[in-house]
């Protein structure tokens, strides 16, 4: 018996892109609802081979539903997460809304799948942030070998991570650039076409920006508290990719043969690290796969047991709707939920 999924913001970026995976990895789904605001009602997006003509959510009947992927943003969370979980279908929700719940787990399968048992206490399981996610993938296993104990990144974040109208913004400040035409900036606070921009999210009382925050806290709740972490966050004008600049600090030694031999066996890495011209991984290489790539590791002569390293993921994809699905298919795997009936 499959299962029946419904998801909330499938007209977006990151909806569209869990529908095409669904597919893409022959989910057990004997329904696929896509469900958005009532402005987008009747609108079509692809699921595979089949059109699906978007519903409204706010008159929509969850009582069936098994499990809801949620795309929609923070205030729509933080109203029908709650609600959907109350009908009894498991939300899986990709806001910041829920993340530094107590009661709601926030899960990387690769780093931590044995926090999905934790969702009978609300309901819900969070994704983390894209940047977070990414980074963990590849933490989790040097952490293992030689325990971290302090990590400095810098972020590369595509316009992606700020939705359509980010993607939209890019691209018509390139044509403007290239025809001489009028710059207009709505959704970056500076130009973002042929610029980089350190500021990503609000600014919070210490300087550091909330992104920069989340990254912080969700690595201490996901790996290990004990971990220091500091962030710098920049969004770049790249579509789609997300790149970070990491330096980290062991505990114990470590070198960059045996971070690639650790790196090499662990789940959702690929390592791309050739020490010439093109030998390493970019942002449009990562664009339609799972795998966070890493390159460029290298010792840090500068810190005792320290390792400088880059890597790069698809935000929508792994720093998003992969990770969704993958704690979906996380819960199926570890019978941990059950269809509630055969879906229409």
């Amino acid at each position: 018996m499959g299962y029946k999924v419904a998801i909330v913001g499938a007209t977006g970026n990151v909806g569209r892109e869990m529908l095409e995976i669904l597919a893409e990895r022959r989910f057990p789904a004997d329904e696929v609802v896509a469900l958005a605001s009532r402005k987008s009602q009747g609108v079509e997006v692809s699921y595979g081979e089949k059109t699906l003509k978007v519903k409204a959510l706010e008159n929509y009947d969850f009582s069936d539903v098994d499990i809801c992927l949620m795309s929609a943003g923070g205030a729509v969370s933080k109203e029908w997460s709650p609600k959907i979980a109350a009908a009894g279908a498991v939300v899986i929700d990709n806001s910041s809304t829920w993340r530094m719940d107590p009661d709601v787990p926030l899960v990387v399968p690769e780093v931590n799948a044995d926090a999905v048992a934790g969702f009978r206490k609300k309901g819900i399981i969070a994704n983390p942030n894209c940047s977070t996610a990414q980074l963990v993938v590849v933490l989790k296993p040097l952490h293992d070998k030689a325990r971290i104990r302090r990590v400095v990144v810098a972020t590369y974040q595509s316009v992606s991570g700020a939705g359509k109208d980010g993607m939209d913004e890019l691209d018509r400040q390139t044509k403007a650039i290239y025809s001489l035409g009028d710059i207009e900036t709505k959704k970056f606070p500076k130009r973002i076409a042929f610029n980089v921009i350190p500021h990503i999210d609000v600014f919070m009382d210490d300087g550091s920006t909330k992104e920069e925050w989340k990254m912080v806290v969700e690595t201490k709740k996901i790996l290990d508290p004990r971990i220091k972490l500091n962030a710098t966050c920049v969004r770049v004008p790249v579509f789609i990719g997300h790149s970070e600049a990491v330096n980290i600090e062991f505990e114990n030694p470590i070198t960059a043969e045996e971070a690639h031999e650790v790196l090499r066996n662990a789940p959702g890495v690929l390592v791309i690290d050739k020490r010439e011209p093109g030998g390493y991984a970019t942002p449009h290489e990562a664009a339609g796969e799972d795998a966070t790539y890493v390159s460029r590791v290298r010792e840090d002569p500068t810190v005792e047991n320290g390792l400088a390293l880059w890597c790069v993921s698809d935000n929508l994809r792994k720093g998003a709707a992969l990770n969704a699905i993958q704690i979906a298919e996380c819960l199926i795997n570890r019978k941990l939920i059950s269809a509630k009936k055969k879906a229409a």
